[in-house]
């Protein structure tokens, strides 16, 4: 019988999360998995470690935190087909997480058995092309693509050229260009004034951050396009490519970030009972009467 091979990233600065982590790690030991344990965080990344420990062959990936946990799984194992048990312990928003009661049983007896439900989430992958030196590529992303100017200085803006299956529809002149999934649009790109797109759908979202120009709006493309954007002006190679949130690679003039569909998705583990995508928005951003409080009219046939 083959013997699961599970890893768990726990929260580094939170007490709760590292006290689950041992929980599991007790649990899923006594019922003969080998299992790998470390602390995930901005200055902790376990997945390298994990990945070659176990010559990349990992049945089942536990990650203990927030949302900002789970992107970080979700960039290095699901390019390797790695399921997510995604469990929200010290987290705050929780868009991608599951309630620590998952973990509890009888739900938790569902990932020994395998007879858990998989939520596929489309990624996004982005390649640099152009003048030497490239950076070690290609770089993932569960949320979204960002080109933005970081400077200390000064608040500096930027024009891309934005082009769709190799024909230029915009030239945007702004603080920078978000490209997002279904998944990420309810994280930066909400906040850019994008739409929200359920994740069944596949799409890629392309919005302008602040444009000059009001003429600037978000577009919603289908999943198979591949999007370049070409900085048009870059005075002070100020500008970077992000990937949900972390720094991928400053860009250089003359080149160019090439963004499409991963080959992969990142599959996630449901394990409570009765999962609704449109719970979570209700919940998350109070939605369906938070505002307002009245009661709903009836209506009766005869």
């Amino acid at each position: 019988m083959h013997q699961l091979r599970v890893v768990i990233a726990y929260k580094g600065d939170d007490s709760g999360s590292k006290a689950e982590a041992v929980a599991c790690r007790t649990w899923l030991e006594e019922v003969g998995c080998y299992v790998l344990v470390a602390p995930s965080g901005p200055e902790q990344n376990p997945y390298p470690q994990f990945i070659e420990a176990t010559g990349g062959q990992i049945d089942l990936a536990i990650v203990l935190g927030g949302d900002g946990s789970i992107l970080a799984a979700a960039r290095h194992l699901s390019p390797l087909g790695v399921p997510l048990l995604a469990v929200n312990v010290g987290g705050h928003l929780g868009f991608l997480t599951q309630a620590v009661q998952v973990l509890r049983s009888p739900l938790r007896e569902k990932l020994l058995s395998g007879t858990y439900l998989i939520e596929e989430r489309m990624m996004l992958q982005a390649s640099i092309s152009g003048v030497e030196p490239l950076p070690a590529q290609p770089f993932y992303c569960l949320n979204e693509f960002c080109l933005k100017p970081s400077i200390l200085q000064r608040l500096s803006t930027v024009i891309l050229e934005l082009a769709v299956d190799g024909e230029v529809i915009d030239q945007s002149h702004g603080d920078g260009l978000l490209i997002s999934t279904p998944t990420g649009s309810t994280s930066y790109t909400v906040s850019a004034n994008g739409p929200i797109i359920a994740p069944a759908v596949e799409a890629i979202t392309v919005t302008p951050i602040c444009p000059l120009s009001l003429s600037s709006r978000s577009i919603v493309l289908p999943a198979h396009d591949v999007i370049e954007v070409n900085p048009l002006q870059q005075l002070d190679q100020s500008l970077k490519l992000w990937g949900d949130g972390i720094l991928c690679a400053p860009l250089l003039p003359c080149q160019v970030v090439r963004i499409e569909t991963a080959p992969l998705p990142a599959k996630f583990v449901i394990l409570e009972e009765n999962h609704s995508y449109f719970r979570t928005l209700r919940e998350k951003l109070n939605w369906a009467g938070a505002r307002i409080r009245t009661e709903r009219n009836t209506c009766e046939l005869d």
